[in-house]
C-alpha cells in the first residue's frame, strides 16, 4: 500500500453507536429499533466516502492500544485506508460516539472525543518529521481536518508552515463546536463546509438560507465555503461568485454522517476534474443517496 497518500483525513475516529427508530420520539420516548456499531467520526466517515470513490485516504488520528482501537484499526486496514500515521495511544482509549435518531430526525447525541484532543498536536507529527512533509517541503495534497480538534490547535495550524502548501478542506464536527473554526476561516487555501445553523454561528448572524451564509462567511474572511440546509438549497461560494443548487427529494432515514457524505462526495468529484456545478451537484446526489439509506459507509 502507498504510504504518500494524496488525501488526508485528519481528525476524529471513532465507534459510532447510533440507535434508530422508525417513531417520531420525544424526551423519555421508550420505543423498539435498531442499535448498530460501527466505524465512525468525521475524519472516518470521509475516509469511507473517499474509498467508496475510488480514493485511498491515510488517516491522522488518535487510536487507543485497547481492544477496542485493535478492532477499530483493523477495520480501517480492511476497508484499504492507509493507518501507518496513526497515533497509537498506551494510555487513551478509544474515543466513541452514541446517538438516537428517529422519524423526527436526530434526536440527541454525545460525542466523547476527549482522547483525540488529548493527543493534541501528536497526530500532526508525520507532517513535520518526514514522513508526508516537513517544513521545507509542506503537504502539498488535499487535507480533511475536522472540527473535533481543539481551537488551540486549530489556531496552530492556521499559521502553521507545515500547512501553508495544503488544499484545507474543513468540517465542523457539529453545530455546537462551529465556532473552534474561526481561526482557520481565512486560511488562503481553505475550503470550508458547513450547514446553515453552523454558517450563522461562525458569523454571529442568523440568515435565512444558504446563499445569504455564503456570502455571510466570504464577507468574514473565507476563502471558499459550501453551504447546506437540509433539502433545501444548498450553495458553494467564493470571490468569484456563488453556485446554488437544491438536492433530489428523498425520504430521510438516517442523518448522522449526511454531512461527511457531502464533503467527501464534492472532494472525489473535484479530484475528477468537475465544474463547481458538477461537483456540487454530485455531492448532493452522493448525501441524498445516504440519508434515504440507499447507499452504505
Amino acid at each position: 500500500m502507498t504510504t504518500t497518500p494524496k488525501i488526508l483525513c485528519v481528525g476524529s475516529v471513532l465507534w459510532d453507536i447510533i440507535g434508530r427508530s422508525s417513531s417520531h420520539l420525544r424526551v423519555g420516548s421508550d420505543v423498539p429499533g435498531r442499535i448498530t456499531r460501527i466505524p465512525g467520526g468525521v475524519a472516518m466517515n470521509i475516509a469511507m466516502t473517499l474509498r467508496r470513490f475510488g480514493l485511498t485516504p491515510a488517516l491522522l488520528t488518535a487510536i487507543g492500544q485497547d481492544d477496542e482501537g485493535r478492532e477499530l484499526l483493523t477495520a480501517c486496514m480492511r476497508m484499504g485506508m492507509i493507518t501507518d500515521h496513526v497515533y497509537a495511544s498506551i494510555d487513551l482509549p478509544t474515543d466513541r460516539y452514541m446517538a438516537v435518531e428517529g422519524a423526527n430526525g436526530l434526536i440527541a447525541a454525545i460525542a466523547d472525543a476527549h482522547s483525540l484532543e488529548a493527543a493534541g498536536d501528536k497526530i500532526l507529527t508525520p507532517l513535520s518529521d518526514g514522513s508526508l512533509g516537513s517544513v521545507e517541503n509542506p503537504y502539498a495534497g488535499i487535507i480533511a481536518l475536522d472540527g473535533n480538534l481543539t481551537q488551540a490547535l486549530l489556531s496552530d495550524i492556521a499559521k502553521s508552515p507545515l500547512f501553508k502548501s495544503a488544499d484545507l478542506r474543513i468540517a465542523p464536527a457539529s453545530p455546537g463546536k462551529a465556532e473552534r473554526l474561526l481561526p482557520v476561516l481565512g486560511h488562503q487555501g481553505a475550503t470550508l463546509y458547513v450547514n446553515l445553523e453552523e454558517a450563522s454561528l461562525l458569523c454571529h448572524k442568523e440568515f435565512k438560507n444558504s446563499e445569504e451564509a455564503a456570502n455571510g462567511l466570504i464577507s468574514n474572511g473565507a476563502h471558499r465555503v459550501l453551504v447546506t440546509d437540509g433539502g433545501n438549497m444548498a450553495t458553494e461560494g467564493c470571490a468569484d461568485g456563488l453556485y446554488s443548487a437544491t438536492p433530489p427529494p428523498v425520504l430521510v432515514t438516517r442523518v448522522t454522517g449526511a454531512g461527511d457524505t457531502f464533503m467527501a462526495a464534492h472532494i472525489a468529484a473535484e479530484t475528477r476534474n468537475e465544474s463547481r456545478a458538477q461537483a456540487l451537484n454530485s455531492a448532493l446526489k452522493a448525501a441524498a443517496d445516504y440519508v434515504s439509506g440507499d447507499t452504505n459507509l
